[in-house]
């Protein structure tokens, strides 16, 4: 009989719980919850369980949070959570916790062809070849994935909080700007959802506000230079910034965007500056033409990466 495992992607806002086995996650069992509403993790997977004659071999957790040696806190909550809570409340013999990022990784080798859109394609990767992960959303971040001949490596990182690189003009105005404002200009300080208010901010010259979606929707309009000087500060930056992960990580297996300002941007990724910025290298610019970036559209890959992870314990 195959054996069963919870699954679960626990963000700032909405916990989605789900039954899978041999790595497949049974998108017909995806229940959310909503975090306010809960005292807990405890009480989400209690109660996800008490609803479903089932029996967990396994479980495992993504949290959108830092997680270390089998314990995570939840950010934007500060719940926290460790294996053996997640054990006690499941029944579940073998459990991992990992982060929302690395839980992506992980899904990375199960995501189905029509969830991934190609902004620079490249040559046909090997079957070891390590493959980076970019996270753009709330916040920012990245992880590496090794896929070795024991199974698959996703260490965790914290890239969205180093410095923000300023190599021209406008980069050091923008860098600046945020220091000004918000004190240490880190990558998440541009590259997310808020930093894209401050990049407008930046571009209006005159702090103007704007909410995200407000900014998306006048770059979607076309007539708002203020508007086109903020996608293309963005799409640049990103760039950069991926291009430096790329060097520092070798993924030949390729690039992989995901997040939901990853998928907002994608229309503009390859007309307002990613891909030169990307390959902007100096004398290794011809070698960034072996890597391939693509954006996940995936609502579902964190669960699916907790399934592909457990399946590998059980």
């Amino acid at each position: 009989m195959t054996a069963l495992s919870l699954v679960s992607d626990v963000g700032g806002t909405n916990t989605r719980v789900a039954l899978a086995s041999d790595g497949v996650v049974d998108t017909s069992s995806i229940a959310r919850f909503r975090n306010a509403e809960h005292s807990g993790l405890d009480e989400i997977y209690r109660s996800y369980l008490s609803q479903r004659d089932v029996t967990c071999e396994g479980a495992c957790i993504a949290i959108a949070g830092p997680v270390m040696d089998g314990h995570g806190t939840l950010t934007n909550r500060g719940w926290s959570f460790d294996r053996d809570q997640l054990a006690a409340c499941t029944g579940a013999d073998t459990t991992a916790l990992l982060n929302d990022l690395q839980a992506q990784g992980h899904a990375v080798a199960g995501l189905p062809e029509s969830s991934l859109h190609d902004v620079i394609i490249g040559p046909r990767p090997q079957e070891h070849s390590a493959v980076l992960v970019i996270g753009v959303g709330t916040g920012f971040n990245s992880v590496p994935v090794f896929r070795t001949e024991t199974g698959v490596y996703v260490p965790p990182c914290e890239t969205g909080h180093t410095s923000f690189p300023a190599l021209s003009e406008d980069d050091l105005s923008l860098s600046q700007w945020v220091a000004r404002h918000h004190g240490f200009p880190g990558v998440e300080d541009v590259l997310s959802g808020r930093g894209l208010e401050r990049v407008y901010a930046w571009a209006s010259g005159a702090d103007t506000a704007l909410d995200s979606g407000a900014i998306m929707a006048a770059i979607a309009q076309g007539d708002d230079p203020v508007a086109d000087k903020t996608a293309r500060a963005f799409c640049t930056a990103l760039g950069r910034v991926a291009g430096d992960l790329a060097l520092t990580h070798l993924p030949f297996g390729g690039v992989y965007l995901v997040g939901g300002m990853s998928n907002a941007f994608r229309p503009y990724l390859q007309s307002h500056g990613f891909v030169d910025a990307f390959r902007a290298k100096g004398r290794f610019t011809e070698f960034m033409e072996q890597f391939a970036v693509r954006v996940v559209e995936d609502d579902y890959a964190a669960l699916t990466g907790c399934a592909r992870r457990i399946a590998e314990t059980l």
